[in-house]
Parts: C-alpha cells; structure tokens; sequence
C-alpha cells in the first residue's frame, strides 16, 4: 500500500526541504509526499488521497487566505482517522491551545526538528501497517 504524508506550507522552498531532508525514506518508497500551498489546495489534494493511505498531515498555521488553524475543523471533518500536527514558528501556548481544540494531535515549531517529526512519521507508519 502507499501511504501519503501531506505537507501543507505557502513558502515555496519547504518542498525542496521536506524532499531533502526524507530523500532516504522517499527514494526507498517507505511513503510518499504530497505538497499544497494553501489550505484550499490542501482539502483538495486530502479529498483526492483515498483513506487509510493518507497517514497525517503537516500543516503551518499562518498562510494567506485560509490559515492552517481555519483549515483544521474542515480537514478533520472530512478525515477524522488522519492525525494533523500544525507547524508554526510562533509555538506560544495560545497557539498550541486553539490548535488542539480544532483537533490538531500536536505542534511542531519552526525551525523543525527533523529527528521529532521522524519518529511521528515512523508511529503512523507501524499503525497503518
């Protein structure tokens, strides 16, 4: 089974950084990943990734027009088994507050540490195994 991450970020280099830093992962099809540059873009691409293959998704919080805190309660609505961890680089605990009550399972603050968010992807791979 493939199984998907989906990468939600309006900053145009986190592609290339995500890519870079999972070459391994990706290049040996452990999973793939899928990039959105906004949040609308992102409730499409979640909507076109048929569960269980969609695994988690990775979401900053402030992008332009629909923020990743506005996009949270629509993307759990629609995938209620895919956890969500938002990315921001402002990680005080109001933040982290509205972004669990909105469902997010956690908050990773920029810069991310790699090695952390390594180990989550590795927990939702044992469990969609």
């Amino acid at each position: 089974m493939n199984v998907y991450i989906l990468v939600v970020d309006d900053e145009p280099d986190v592609e290339a950084l995500f890519r870079q830093q999972f070459r391994r992962e990706l290049r040996a099809g452990r999973f793939q990943m899928e990039f959105a540059a906004s949040a609308p873009d992102a409730l499409k691409r979640a909507a076109e990734i048929r569960d269980p293959s969609l695994i988690l998704i990775l979401s900053d919080i402030n992008m332009p027009g629909m923020s990743g805190l506005d996009m949270l309660p629509k993307v759990r609505a629609a995938h209620p088994d895919v956890p969500v961890i938002m990315i921001t680089a402002y990680g005080d605990a109001e933040t982290r507050r509205k972004a669990i009550e909105r469902g997010a399972v956690g908050l990773l603050t920029k810069p991310i540490d790699f090695a952390l968010l390594r180990q989550e992807i590795d927990t939702r791979l044992e469990q969609a195994a």
